[in-house]
């Protein structure tokens, strides 16, 4: 008999607040290059699955984030269907989705569930984990990766291993327990039970038989969206009036917690769900004090620190065991101990209206990105810079001229029909309500200024006529 086939189903849609002010909701954590090498955890996590034992991935995730996503995947050589969620409703409806899409690849099709946001570094153990737990998921087994405690954690739940299951290092799953206080997480260490890292594996049609079973609402709310899904470019958009049917409820709770068909394997590789910033500290190489340090920083008499720059000097001084991180509009100065709480700080933040506790300065888009650098009444100064290729759409503005100065590369203008090349330290100049577009026909990254000037510079006085990414 073949061996199944595997199909990573990689849920890429979370917002990462614990890690601000790096992450936000426009480039949540998973799409930072947080790793060695300048990897983010999602690229990581594509890499760990680029193997012949596993079919190309299903990566379901957010319309926002749908470019960034594609590009991820084109940078690391990673072919796969990229799934859009028309909202979040949690883990549940996204790994329905997934199920279903892996059943049509057969009935011995086998579903490996996995968190964007996690860091493994031993990729052959991981590899050769999957190997294992995908023979004690073919007896028909919903199988969870459990992670031995390197400490007695509060911040993650527990599981309890039952009895021998089918795989060296495979049992059924006694059960699952929440996230302790500090006396029974000491217990649970004590007493052999394991982290509940969030990844999965399981048979497509045991998943799809328990979604009917436990959480049906679940299953007809992802079958009636896939039924009704309609190719937007190289993506699939899941039907937003049929996803909504779909209750917002996690996998852990809609089935993992319920079904009689569980089982855990005690995995052998490293793993990090990279929570919080105490988390990246432990991840990282680090100096002989001690510290991880990273980007324009320098730390004097100081030990157990991690200070991460983005763009400005940032210094410390006789500081143990901090974490320091500095972004061009925010600086967050915490404890290690007390990291896990700065997604308290957010939510802190969005209450007071605090715009950066939701947007970075630097937005992406399909084409590149743009940067504020300053602003006021009637002006905004930004940069911009556009991907070779890249194309902005075709449009117009009521209430603001523009002007563009290129800095490096070459720029296709075109105005009101008119199309001319502005190179290196010219400009043009687009009055308000003319119909224009900006390209970059080039090889090299263009790179401009755009001064705003006019009586309202916010972002949704745009008109679109043609846009090449079939943006709205």
């Amino acid at each position: 008999m073949a061996d199944p086939v595997i199909v990573p189903i990689v849920l890429a849609g979370g917002a990462g607040t614990r890690l601000w002010p790096l992450s936000r909701e426009t480039m949540p954590k998973q799409f930072i290059d947080l790793l060695e090498g300048g990897l983010s955890t999602f690229q990581a996590t594509l890499l760990r699955v680029k193997d012949p034992r596993f079919a190309p991935p299903v990566v379901v995730t957010s319309t926002a984030f749908r470019f960034i996503v594609a590009e991820q995947m084109q940078q690391v050589g990673v072919l796969g269907q990229i799934v859009l969620e028309p909202e979040r409703r949690d883990s549940a409806a996204a790994v329905a989705v997934g199920a279903l899409l892996a059943a049509e690849l057969g009935p011995q099709a086998i579903g490996l569930v996995l968190a964007a946001d996690h860091a493994v570094r031993d990729v052959e153990t991981f590899r050769e984990d999957c190997a294992r737990v995908a023979t004690a998921a073919a007896t028909g087994l919903i199988m969870t990766f459990g992670i031995v405690p390197a400490h007695p954690a509060t911040g993650y739940g527990y599981i309890e291993k039952g009895a021998p299951a089918g795989a060296p290092g495979a049992f059924r799953l006694a059960r699952f327990v929440e996230k302790p206080d500090a006396a029974a997480a000491q217990d649970y260490c004590a007493r052999g039970f394991l982290w509940n890292s969030g990844n999965f594996m399981f048979p497509a049609s045991v998943m799809l038989d328990e979604l009917e079973a436990w959480a049906p609402q679940v299953l007809e709310g992802a079958r009636a969206a896939l039924a009704a899904a309609h190719a937007d470019l190289d993506f699939l958009r899941l039907d937003e009036e049929g996803f909504a049917r779909a209750p917002r409820i996690s996998i852990d709770y809609a089935v993992m917690e319920r079904t009689r068909h569980a089982g855990v394997l005690v995995a052998r590789f490293d793993w990090s769900d990279v929570g919080a910033w105490d988390a990246i500290h432990a991840l990282k190489a680090k100096d002989g004090n001690g510290n991880v340090l990273e980007g324009n920083v320098v730390a004097l008499a100081s030990r157990g620190a991690l200070v991460r720059s983005e763009d400005i000097l940032t210094t410390v001084i006789g500081l143990d065991d901090v974490v320091v991180v500095t972004t061009r509009d925010a600086v967050l100065v915490t404890s290690r101990a007390a990291a896990g709480k700065v997604k308290g700080l957010v939510e802190t933040l969005r209450q007071h209206n605090h715009r950066e506790a939701q947007e970075h300065l630097r937005i992406y888009r399909p084409w590149g990105w743009y940067e504020r650098i300053e602003g006021g009444p009637r002006f905004q100064v930004k940069q911009i810079h556009v991907k070779p290729g890249g194309k902005l759409s075709l449009q117009k503005h009521f209430h603001r001229a523009e002007h563009w100065i290129v800095v490096s590369g070459t720029a296709e203008v075109t105005v009101d029909g008119t199309v001319s090349y502005i190179h290196e330290n010219e400009s043009a100049y687009l009055p308000v309500g003319s119909v224009h577009r900006l390209s970059n026909p080039g090889r090299i990254p263009l790179k401009l200024i755009e001064v705003q000037v006019g009586s309202y510079t916010g972002e949704d006085d745009i008109v679109r006529f043609d846009d090449v990414y079939a943006r709205g």
